[in-house]
């Protein structure tokens, strides 16, 4: 039945025994003489860094108004059955046509930074700059205008979310290393328009998800699945390629004169486990996830482990060599470095565990039944995650500064006061302030994933994220504040957490956030950032 504290090893003669979690647990308990708030849920009081960026971010909907081409989320958002309730981006949150009251909010909410992506098929139809929407163009362009003249909202610009222009996967997508130079052109002709208004770049976001999802298990655009050990690390070749050139276009051309930053936002869950088992297990999941991307941009090339491991299981499998491409040195150093700031999103924790499948080893993951739910199968609420591993980048990629530009919580059911929301808010960015005041990591940023309730890809609408509630049943989409806003602008206008006790001003209630941020202290952020490049601009 497996109802011990400890696991019992019956196939051998001695009948070794291996502690469970709940061994863990339960000698806590004793030695506690109940349940006593342990380290991790206990507050911690004080600030950020006084330059600290607050930020939130969304999707802007319009599918195809002004000459926007298709993108591979539209094709994949319109075939039967690939998103729940058939939901698509079609209009989304419509930000395309609300870009002043969208703007209004993201006042009120008082974040200095509102983090949005372009969508590359938006300004490039067919994916090539053979033909430049002109109108696409001029809405990212207004929209930029629009927060720089609020006086309190800088644009972060995400170059590629997923959405890939239909006309460039026709012709084999990011499986085909021409797209390489496809997206350094698009990120030239981004750089050319709007980087002299534009100080914060991001190339691509959450590759890991993107090859993962969307080409092994085809549950994302655009929906491959038939070669999941193999095309998946074709397109992360090519991903990781076309984010360095992207970089280095920037660095060389246009950093001199617009002084901004750029790098790209990985993505990775925590991995809790049994303390005899920890240390190995994380490694190996971590290279295999936050590692596959961080290593070679942030040490140089894939790690060993994980092209040992993969070589391996590609020999076994009868393969003639990896299923892993392999970089060229000088495409190492290429790589290699090329990164401002360490971009990462991160929502929960897994319980890891070993796997044996023969000859072959591998690790699998579950989670805790004991953790909050939220409205998203795969987010379980585990605040204590998010602080060790903002201390796991710091300790294993050379402590860089770190802007969180992902994180948040779902919901299923509309409801005004989220507390669950409120909750997630609090607990994570307090577990946030631990790893900046307590563990030294160099936290520059914050995002809230999302100002509003959106289309959360495969799962459509029905998982709401959102600081703001949008009424999908009324026309004008009307945009209406959810209690964490309150939440959430506290914690911006106190750049952290103050002793209650204290009585500081701003722990007291306000109508709006008031908390409002001026471009020159905002812009300090950036040469402090060149200073923990590692290469010369």
């Amino acid at each position: 039945m497996g109802s011990g504290l400890y696991q019992v090893d019956f196939t051998k003669a001695d009948r070794p025994r291996t502690w469970k979690y709940s061994a863990r647990y339960y000698i806590d308990i004793v030695k506690q003489n109940g349940f006593p708030a342990g380290e991790d849920e206990l507050p911690l009081y004080g600030h950020f860094r006084d330059d600290m960026m607050w930020s939130t971010a969304t999707i802007e909907g319009a599918w195809r108004a002004d000459g926007k081409g298709l993108s591979i989320w539209d094709t994949f958002a319109h075939t039967p059955l690939r998103v729940s309730n058939d939901d698509t981006g079609d209009v989304a949150c419509d930000s395309y046509h609300k870009p002043d009251e969208d703007v209004r909010m993201l006042q009120n909410l008082g974040v200095g930074f509102y983090r949005f992506s372009i969508s590359w098929s938006r300004v490039l139809p067919d994916g090539t700059t053979a033909h430049v929407n002109e109108p696409g163009l001029r809405y990212y362009e207004y929209l930029v205008d629009a927060l720089l003249s609020s006086n309190s909202t800088l644009p972060q610009i995400t170059l590629f979310h997923w959405d890939l222009p239909q006309a460039l996967q026709d012709v084999g997508g990011w499986e085909n290393d021409t797209i390489v130079e496809r997206f350094t052109q698009y990120a030239d002709l981004m750089f050319s328009r709007l980087g002299h208004k534009v100080k914060h770049w991001i190339t691509i976001n959450e590759p890991y998800i993107f090859t993962n999802i969307g080409h092994g298990y085809g549950a994302a655009a655009p929906g491959i699945s038939f070669r999941p050990g193999t095309l998946p690390y074709i397109v992360g070749h090519n991903l990781l390629k076309a984010h360095a050139e992207a970089w280095h276009l920037y660095n060389s051309t246009y950093r001199p004169s617009q002084k901004g930053i750029i790098s790209i936002t990985l993505n990775s869950d925590w991995a809790a486990a049994q303390p005899s088992q920890a240390r190995g297990l994380r490694r190996l999941l971590s290279q295999f996830q936050l590692g596959w991307f961080a290593h070679p941009i942030f040490v140089g090339d894939y790690s060993e482990l994980m092209k040992t491991t993969i070589r391996n299981r590609s020999l076994a499998g009868g393969l003639p060599k990896s299923r892993l491409p392999e970089f060229t040195p000088e495409q190492i150093q290429r790589i290699n470095g090329t990164h401002d700031f360490f971009g990462f999103n991160h929502y929960t924790t897994k319980l890891a565990f070993p796997l044996s499948y023969g000859n072959l080893q591998g690790t699998g993951t579950v989670v805790d039944r004991a953790w909050l739910d939220s409205g998203s199968g795969w987010l379980k609420v585990t605040p204590f995650g998010f602080r060790r591993i903002l201390k796991f980048i710091k300790e294993n990629y050379g402590n860089p500064p770190i802007i969180v530009t992902e994180n948040g919580v779902s919901q299923r059911q509309m409801d005004l006061n989220d507390t669950l929301r409120q909750h997630y808010y609090t607990e994570y960015i307090n577990q946030a302030l631990k790893a900046y005041l307590l563990d030294g990591v160099d936290i520059r940023g914050y995002t809230a994933w999302s100002l509003m309730d959106n289309l959360e890809w495969a799962t459509g609408f029905a998982e709401q994220f959102g600081l703001y509630f949008v009424n999908r049943s009324d026309p004008k989409l009307t945009r209406t504040p959810k209690v964490s806003v309150q939440t959430f602008s506290t914690i911006i206008r106190c750049n952290g957490f103050p002793d209650p006790k204290s009585g500081h001003e701003c722990l007291k209630p306000q109508p709006e956030a008031t908390r409002r941020c001026t471009l020159s202290r905002l812009l300090r952020l950036e040469p402090e950032l060149h200073k923990n490049n590692r290469r010369s601009v």
